[in-house]
């Protein structure tokens, strides 16, 4: 299937024809061709609702301009549209430390990646999450270093990567949540929720409300795709 007729909504704006009517006339014009053909290849894997949401991603690109971001991290890459989209953004001698345990998904993405050029600017890590941020912050530069950080990987550890990436990103920079609204099942009564999102919805809704109560950020949701949470450290 071609990118451009993806137009299923991913989120929580349930009519077909307005989501439609906003990726063509808003994203896809402006979405940059490797980001298209990236987009093209996910389409066929089993779990392509993984992908970053290109109405999303749009937004993220404009927040790594109007920030200047030139150093990155992200925690879960899939076959990295986001990373190919921060990568795109950030200046040529900017960098990304980019952490997930399935490069064979990375792969996927990597050759679009690469004929992009911008393959230089990636430090792919292998890694459960978790570690692999510690190991970062083991070294003192790494602390307050960070402009950006985007997060989509596994809910139920939100709250721990949040610790870790405030003390990784500088003041005033900016971290994104993924799914923060968990295909809205947040907002519905539990034994509605299928089986499938009931833990994630459980992770979820605790860690908004950690957010909401975390004095060291600004917080602004936004519903787009699954849910972004917007993150402004503070200090």
């Amino acid at each position: 299937m071609a990118p451009e007729k993806q137009t299923e909504p991913k989120g929580l704006l349930q009519s077909h024809e307005l989501y439609k009517y906003i990726l063509e006339t808003n994203v896809y014009p402006r979405e940059p061709k490797p980001l298209k053909d990236l987009r093209a290849l996910t389409a066929s894997h089993p779990w392509a609702v993984m992908g970053t949401a290109p109405d999303a991603g749009q937004m993220i690109g404009i927040l790594l301009k109007l920030i200047g971001a030139k150093k990155a991290i992200e925690v879960g890459v899939f076959t990295g549209y986001s990373l190919l989209l921060t990568a795109l953004t950030i200046p040529d001698d900017g960098k990304i430390v980019a952490i997930d345990m399935d490069r064979e998904a990375y792969e996927i993405g990597h050759p679009v990646i690469k004929k992009a050029g911008v393959e230089h600017k990636i430090d792919f890590i292998e890694s459960q999450a978790l570690p692999a941020l510690d190991k970062l912050l083991e070294n003192s530069d790494n602390e307050g270093s960070f402009d950006f950080a985007f997060v989509d990987a596994d809910k139920i550890n939100y709250i721990n990567y949040h610790e870790r990436i405030m003390k990784l990103l500088k003041v005033n920079g900016i971290v994104v949540y993924d799914n923060t609204l968990w295909f809205g099942s947040v907002a519905q009564p539990e034994p509605l929720v299928l089986d499938e999102f009931k833990e994630g919805r459980v992770s979820t809704i605790k860690f908004n409300k950690s957010l909401a109560a975390d004095p060291r950020i600004e917080i602004s949701m936004v519903p787009l795709g699954d849910g972004l949470t917007i993150c402004k450290r503070l200090y």
